[in-house]
């Protein structure tokens, strides 16, 4: 049996995600939250295999409760289901630990076969978002691209970008000012000679993997 939590504020859609989980062959809804506060305090004693997780929550958004949550639980996964196909928005919650991103609209089907997908490892996107994904990578420059070398400040910056973390939190983790973190991400853009978080991060990913070394099957 595959439990599952759905974290969402509008209580219409989580009633009737609650009722197609439980009737779904091998799942079971086992909690449901409102916010991500709620989500947070309650999933720990919970331990959900899965999570359908909102975007645009009240207080803290869905971004920040998936990376946290995943703090906390690391092997829990979590899917993004929401209205927003923004680059970013989707590049922030996969880059803060979601296995799967799919729209509000992902009919009910689709939607219980993504659940037992990501739960089997794999990493369910709706088609347009998997195509913005791509799109992204593919636009992003390659590292060599950059003109200068990025300051040890500035790829603490970038690292945490690419984690999802907004410029308020970074400015919290480093113990700097906002402004001073805004500035950094300007110097980043410039010298990765990209315009968007996305680029910067895909651009991060890159070269951690270039840089990882190669693991030998045991």
């Amino acid at each position: 049996m595959i439990s599952v939590a759905v974290v969402e504020d509008d209580g219409r859609v989580r009633s009737s995600l609650v009722r197609l989980l439980d009737r779904a062959n091998g799942l079971k809804c086992v909690s449901d939250h409102a916010s991500g506060e709620e989500a947070l305090k309650a999933l720990p004693a919970v331990r959900p295999d899965v999570v359908l997780m909102d975007i645009n929550l009240p207080g803290m958004d869905g971004v920040e409760c998936v990376r946290k949550l995943k703090g906390t639980l690391p092997d829990v996964q979590v899917m993004m289901l929401t209205v927003y196909q923004d680059n970013d928005l989707i590049f922030n919650a996969l880059a803060a630990g979601a296995s799967g991103y799919l729209l509000k609209r992902t009919p009910g089907p689709a939607l219980i076969s993504s659940v037992r997908e990501v739960h089997g490892g794999g990493s369910p996107m709706s088609s347009h978002i998997a195509r913005k994904v791509v799109q992204s990578f593919r636009a992003a420059p390659p590292p060599e691209a950059s003109s200068e070398a990025l300051t040890p400040r500035e790829q603490q910056v970038l690292e945490l970008l690419a984690k999802g973390y907004l410029y308020r939190e970074i400015a919290t983790e480093l113990g700097v000012g906002y402004d001073t973190v805004h500035s950094h991400v300007r110097h980043i853009y410039e010298k990765l000679q990209v315009n968007t978080r996305t680029r910067a991060a895909a651009i991060h990913l890159t070269r951690t993997r270039a840089t990882r070394p190669l693991t030998q099957p045991s």
